[in-house]
């Protein structure tokens, strides 16, 4: 009652500053709206794309490893694949997530105190002794070059407070990146129960890697030189990659082996702007057969850019909308890859949910998509927006225009 009261006994020119303000506070928020797009739902459950099968994918070069896949990174699909959803132990290409994980929780100028549970970590390693001081940065070089199992619990403890603290931002990343037929239990690969991966998951593991420029520069090495803090020693680090001496392009990434896994590599190559990323668990022949999978992958196909996220798609028309023709931006850049001389069984198709462009339609709303489509199939696709708001436009508007 004493809210109506005053409200009743306000003075004119307060109402009139009431009504401004609200059509400024309106305003604002429209504009607002024109250059923050909606986030569509898909985005909010697909945090990071997954991968995408090519039709045919299960053809290729004689492969005799237990699990296999070959993927364009560039545009994510999966040009060939062998077992890859199968559980498997990936030995030291653990190390590909331990790094993920570190560069994105750990500070490369920090210096690492070495435990005497670090030191003792068995397997392969860089040497560390207990209370020996060493930067972050050199360790990581020495986890991915020289496959240090010492230096990844090094790390995880700086990192977490603890070896199983790490573990479980492992987990937790695996899941976000989407390899979710993986569990970690340890930082290093070393055999333990329950540790296990695949070669769809290391995959796409990786191809997020790629992301972090320091990952790329350092599983891109030939070799580094590992210093100790303040010079006390240094020790020079060779990767274990071979394929980086031997293959046009090789640029990563990491070796594994275990007697439960066998020989296992994850390997990339890059040509021409196109990446691909191999992936043998349990091979008899790791580097031969990595090599054929990438040489495959480079003789084989083209990379193709259908769209881009800055450049409208198409333009549409909006029946009793207000602007009447908008137009449409995709979500992301959409890069695909066709088989060469099969350019013309690749197609690309708008399809726009015209129900979704019945005015009001907000700006950043999904209102379509633009697919790549192969032999008849849809393969891969991106969703259509619009940048700006459409109002819906009443019939006294179209009248007093028309006056």
């Amino acid at each position: 009652m004493r809210i109506i009261c005053v409200l009743h006994n306000m003075k004119p020119w307060r109402w009139i500053w009431i009504g401004l303000g609200l059509i400024v506070a309106i305003t604002c928020f429209k504009g607002l709206e024109k250059i923050l797009p909606v986030e569509s739902d898909y985005q909010r459950v697909n945090k990071y794309p997954s991968l995408v099968y090519l039709p045919d994918y299960t053809t290729g070069p004689k492969i005799y490893a237990s699990a296999a896949i070959l993927v364009e990174a560039v545009s994510g699909m999966i040009l060939y694949a062998k077992n890859e959803h199968q559980q498997r132990a990936p030995a030291s290409t653990t190390k590909i997530m331990t790094a993920i994980v570190c560069l994105e929780k750990g500070k490369l100028d920090d210096i690492v105190i070495i435990s005497p549970k670090a030191a003792g970590t068995g397997g392969s390693s860089l040497w560390l002794k207990a209370g020996e001081m060493i930067s972050f940065h050199e360790l990581l070089e020495g986890v991915l070059l020289r496959s240090g199992n010492d230096g990844c619990v090094a790390l995880a403890e700086h990192v977490a407070g603890s070896e199983q603290g790490f573990v479980r931002l492992m987990n937790r990343k695996a899941k976000e990146i989407g390899a979710l037929n993986s569990n970690f239990r340890n930082t290093h690969g070393l055999t333990t129960p329950n540790h296990y991966t695949t070669a769809f998951d290391l995959a796409q593991i990786t191809r997020y890697g790629f992301a972090h420029p320091e990952f790329s520069r350092i599983v891109g090495a030939k070799e580094e030189a590992i210093e100790w803090y303040l010079g006390e020693k240094s020790r020079i680090a060779r990767n274990t990659n071979r394929l980086l001496w031997s293959f046009a392009g090789a640029d990563g990434v990491k070796t594994g082996t275990t007697s439960r896994a066998g020989y296992c590599l994850v390997a990339s190559a890059t040509r021409d702007g196109r990446k691909f990323i191999a992936v043998v668990l349990n091979s008899p022949d790791r580097w031969g057969e990595s090599a054929r999978l990438l040489e495959y992958g480079f003789s084989n196909f083209s990379l193709k850019l259908l769209c881009k996220a800055d450049t409208p798609v198409t333009e549409v028309k909006i029946r009793q909308g207000a602007p009447s023709v908008v137009s449409l931006y995709p979500r992301r850049d959409l890069m695909v890859v066709i088989p060469k001389g099969k350019e013309g069984e690749a197609q690309k198709k708008v399809i726009l949910d015209y129900g979704a462009l019945i005015p009001p339609v907000k700006a950043g709303a999904s209102v379509g998509k633009i697919s790549f489509y192969y032999q008849g199939k849809e393969v891969e696709w991106v969703e259509l927006f619009p940048m700006e708001r459409v109002q819906r436009e009443y019939w006294w508007n179209r009248f007093f225009r028309r006056k």
